[in-house]
């Protein structure tokens, strides 16, 4: 259990339930995790607005000058907005842009010049909704469908690099906690909202932030080492139809 002895990784979103688990997996396989969240907690090392680039500037000088190294960044932070095209008004569109594909845009440019001093590794956190489309997810499928192509630039500009930075995204589909839930809680009935997610996934379960985590923990380890501009589904069997 010490595939990460010694590498420091750094975790955004990680009050929220996947970057909770990250931070947690990071820690139990021997890794140092570095936290940040735009909400102040208790486990949260650095306040950080992911939308903001000076924000990225004084939390990585922060990382260099505390531990002298940067192995891993995940970049976990996201939100989620319902709406069709039609429903979803301009600022909300940008809000979601501006969290999920701006915020790891920023990840990974301003935790770059950390990683390539020792080579290192980017995971970005998408979804399967940058896979396929929903209708009543216009923003948030333009969002995470910008991560899984800014992630295959990310680790082609990363393979040329020497040492190389490696970078893959992972694309989960409903998993237990807060998002899932607030989705059910949006619709009429909650109860048969949740059993249609459920029932949407081959597996016929929500998968877990656990299961999430344990897929990062491989792709930062060096049993990931020829890996790069992957794109990881880790939903159930949702897109294999």
């Amino acid at each position: 259990m010490d595939r990460l002895a010694g590498k420091v990784v750094f975790v955004t979103g990680a009050s929220g339930a996947v970057g909770t688990a990250v931070a947690q997996a990071v820690a139990r396989d021997g890794g140092t995790a570095v936290t940040s969240d735009v909400r102040a907690s208790p486990s949260c090392d650095h306040l950080l607005d992911v939308t903001a680039e000076d924000d990225w500037r004084r939390v990585m000088a922060a990382v260099s000058a505390r531990h002298g190294r940067l192995d891993g960044l995940v970049n976990a932070a996201g939100i989620v907005v319902l709406g069709s095209v039609e429903d979803t008004d301009l600022a909300t569109f940008r809000r979601v842009l501006a969290v999920n594909l701006d915020g790891t845009f920023l990840g990974c440019k301003y935790a770059m010049p950390l990683l390539k001093k020792r080579g290192g590794v980017i995971v970005n956190i998408a979804s399967v909704s940058g896979l396929v489309g929903g209708h009543n997810l216009a923003a948030y499928n333009a969002s995470k469908g910008g991560v899984r192509l800014l992630t295959k630039s990310v680790a082609l500009h990363g393979a040329r690099l020497v040492p190389p930075v490696r970078c893959n995204s992972v694309h989960p589909s409903f998993l237990e906690g807060p998002m899932a839930d607030a989705i059910a809680d949006s619709a009429p009935d909650p109860h048969k909202a949740r059993a249609r997610m459920q029932a949407a996934v081959p597996l016929r379960r929500l998968g877990t932030p656990t299961e999430v985590a344990a897929l990062c923990v491989f792709l930062l380890s060096d049993e990931s080492g020829f890996v790069t501009g992957a794109e990881f589904a880790i939903d159930g069997g949702l897109t294999a139809g």
